[in-house]
């Protein structure tokens, strides 16, 4: 599938390295702007390291100190003696050993207070010792004192002898719980915690299981096949390692939890993404090449403001084979972008929207880039690939970046910036500005809001319907010392109608149970909306205000979902009734995505420059939250097609739980691709279908402006339950159409990392 997208041509040559002018005006680590390989080992702030030659690591008899400059403190300690074993005491939630690794390392076997914890293999695929390398973690230990041993234990196979090392343990320290947080004023005309879920959650609580750890810090997330989520992070020191170094991307397995690493070249810091019409998945822009400010200073990746990074469709339970390929030389944007929002359009390509052209905090004139491309490019309005102006990203400087954005069934984009929306017609590069954000409310990053689309139904001829939540009022020409992580967030929803009589209408406004700066907002199929993680105030980012809580600029993480019902009367819509409360912030960079069971993931939060262990610290560890109907009969698919066409009749054969005249609801989904509070193409379309029997006729979508071409997730619903979803691809499976004059205009225009020499790096 490549070779839809990838083309030979004759390219300029990408321009050399050139130093940055930071616009980073926020905390510096220590000693982060010394030069430093990148390898596992990282001591981050609030944690501690103790050397191998620390006397309070004891060592048996068997052991040999080993002086090399590679290493940390200039030695390792080793054995070669079959059951010779150190111990380690300390106090704290968490512990690292690193080691050096190579194809001749041994087993250890791990105890912990006395219990077998694991058998480590601590070789590594590598012909040449690498220094630094991480060779055995435990986390999320209780506060207080653990003694750790490891025991040289076997011989690898094919191996002549058995070697362990010690290099350094570094230690997570205690740190204080989350302080409580005071929920908003309930808004008068409505009692939250009274109100009734919808019928179908009735029967039972819902709940929430933490279990699983991404490996690296889940920033953006997208459920890829029925077995796998990809999850894409920057460039930071993160336990999961590949090719020697830490990993910024993985594969989490949703079945058994595992984790496979995936190589990056270049910084995927706050880039968006979008499934092509042919499943092909494009993660697209980034940050610079972060140079003097992030812990060590050569991470060895790549400049990834221009970069699309594509994923092929890889539908194998075991993930075998799948990769990202990633070459600047061939595939690029033709412009810079970092926090864009990037869409599937009725065609099947990608709309790229928005951005920053260089690292910064709060967007300005200099740094905006208020246009729009396509990828593949299109030659539209005489722009031959190249991007095209947007008055409206213009218009809503200084809160612009990661804007929300929908793709309607007319075909045109709704787009909300700042305290403004619009709905923008790209085939005749128009614009039609909608009534503001009521009460000043500033909805897109760093004052960022959640949003979705509301279910499409051919019951009212797919009327478009937008609901934002969230956000804040803090002013956007305001510097950082003048804003405060106190700063109270705003519990508004502000819900519209896209048609002339609901435009003519305005905005219903809302109040949701609580303020929630950085929400997530997941449609169930049940139509019902999900709201979970943020804060109750502050701003998005870190390290930027006058008070910030270890780096983040936000406080009082609100730990409660609440479930939002559009179907019920104003006033009575949000419910927490059964709701469990999470232990876990889910404040900057959080995430939270439907899964094909019908649970919800949830992950991520990491307001830091680098992983860190204080407040606010980095989080790896996966929450599921699972609605009622998870424990109730449910239906099942038995069978159903692969590929579902627009107007389409497809069979599926069902197993309906016993009952009379069931109402039966089939769910095409999207689950969108999650970062920063936006849900990018998340959508439900209700499908026409009639049941005969045990076999379902449902027909397609009518076209891709009600389902934009491409992956799709179809649930089964009687009486309100929903079955696991069915993959499927909508339309007929064929990539986006390739204008090849336009794809070599923007390569003979543009230079690959053409503006190393303007950007900055290192910012939130």
């Amino acid at each position: 599938m490549l070779s839809l997208l990838v083309f030979s041509l004759v390219l300029l040559s990408p321009s050399a390295l050139a130093a940055n002018e930071s616009a980073w005006n926020g905390h510096t680590t220590p000693k982060s702007t010394v030069p430093a390989s990148f390898t596992p080992y990282y001591v981050p702030p609030g944690a501690r390291a103790y050397d191998s030659s620390s006397p309070l690591v004891h060592y048996s008899e068997g052991w040999t100190e080993v002086f090399s400059t590679a290493h940390v403190g200039n030695s390792f300690r080793e054995t070669r003696r079959l059951g010779s074993y150190l111990l380690f005491s300390f106090y704290g939630t968490g512990i690292e050993w690193f080691a050096p690794c190579d194809q001749h390392q041994g087993i250890a076997a791990v105890e912990m207070d006395g219990k077998p914890v694991r058998t480590v293999n601590t070789a590594c695929d590598s012909s040449r010792r690498l220094p630094q390398q991480r060779v055995f973690w435990l986390f999320n230990l209780p506060c207080k004192r653990h003694t750790i041993k490891a025991v040289n234990s076997a011989v690898p196979a094919g191996a002549s002898q058995a070697i362990i090392a010690l290099d350094a343990f570094v230690v997570n320290l205690c740190s204080e719980p989350p302080p409580a947080l005071a929920a908003s004023p309930s808004p008068p005309t409505s009692n939250l915690e009274a109100s009734a879920p919808p019928a179908m959650l009735q029967a039972a609580s819902w709940s929430l299981e933490q279990k699983g750890s991404t490996g690296v810090h889940a920033m953006q997330l997208v459920v890829v096949s029925p077995t796998h989520a990809l999850i894409i992070d920057k460039v930071e020191h993160n336990p999961l390692t590949i090719d020697g170094h830490p990993a910024w991307a993985a594969l989490y397995n949703l079945n058994d939890h595992s984790v496979i690493p995936l190589a990056l070249q270049s910084n995927s810091f706050c880039a968006g993404g979008t499934f092509l019409s042919n499943g092909t998945l494009i993660n697209v822009g980034g940050n610079p090449v972060v140079e003097d400010r992030t812990a060590a200073a050569d991470f060895g990746d790549v400049d990834g403001l221009q970069s699309i990074r594509i994923f092929e469709p890889c539908l194998s339970p075991s993930a075998s084979g799948c990769s990202i390929y990633e070459n600047h030389q061939r595939v690029r944007m033709a412009s810079p972008r970092w926090y864009n929002t990037v869409l599937r359009i009725y065609d099947g390509s990608a709309m790229i929207i928005g951005g920053s052209k260089k690292g910064g905090w709060i967007n300005n004139a200099t740094t905006n880039n208020p246009t729009f491309e396509f990828y593949p490019p299109k030659n539209i309005h005489g722009s031959k690939g190249l991007p095209l102006g947007m008055a409206f990203l213009q218009q809503t400087l200084n809160a612009n970046l990661f804007p929300i954005a929908f793709a309607l069934p007319d075909g045109t984009i709704f787009l909300a910036a700042n305290t403004q929306a619009t709905i923008f017609d790209w085939t005749t590069h128009s614009e039609r500005a909608l009534p503001a954000i009521p009460n000043g409310v500033r909805v897109s990053y760093p004052m960022a809001a959640t949003a979705v689309l509301l279910p499409l139904s051919s019951h009212n001829n797919y009327e478009p319907e937008v609901l934002i939540c969230g956000g804040s009022t803090i002013s956007d020409k305001k510097a950082g010392y003048e804003i405060s992580s106190q700063d109270r967030a705003s519990a508004q929803c502000a819900r519209m109608t896209l048609t002339d009589a609901g435009i003519a209408k305005g905005w219903e406004v809302e109040s949701m149970p609580e303020a929630r700066l950085m929400p997530d907002a997941v449609l169930l199929p049940t139509g019902q909306v999900l709201l979970v993680n943020g804060a109750g105030s502050g701003i998005s980012g870190y390290a930027n205000v006058h008070d910030p809580v270890g780096q983040s600029n936000a406080d009082h993480p609100v730990l409660t979902p609440v479930l939002y019902d559009p179907t019920s009367l104003q006033g009575s819509r949000f419910s927490r009734a059964g709701m469990p409360t999470s232990n876990i912030p889910r404040m900057y960079h959080s995430v939270a995505t439907l899964t094909p069971r019908g649970d919800v993931m949830i992950a991520g939060s990491n307001p830091n420059l680098d992983r860190s262990e204080v407040k606010y610290g980095t989080e790896y560890r996966v929450e599921w939250l699972r609605p009622p109907y998870m424990s109730m009969q449910r239906p099942k698919i038995v069978d159903g097609p692969k590929i579902l066409g627009f107007k389409e009749t497809a069979k599926l054969s069902l197993h309906i739980p016993p009952g009379d005249s069931p109402d039966i609801k089939v769910a095409l989904m999207d689950f969108g691709f999650v970062t920063h509070a936006v849900h990018a193409n998340s959508r439900l379309v209700y499908l026409d279908h009639t049941l005969s029997g045990n076999e379902l006729s449902v027909v397609g979508p009518p076209d891709g402006k009600v389902y934009p071409p491409g992956p799709g997730w179809v649930f089964v619903l009687v009486d309100g339950v929903p079955s696991e979803a069915l993959h499927v691809m909508i339309g007929d499976g064929k990539g986006p159409k390739v204008d090849e004059e336009a794809m070599r205009n923007v390569f003979e225009n543009t230079k690959a990392d053409q503006y190393d020499k303007v950007k900055s790096g290192a910012e939130e």
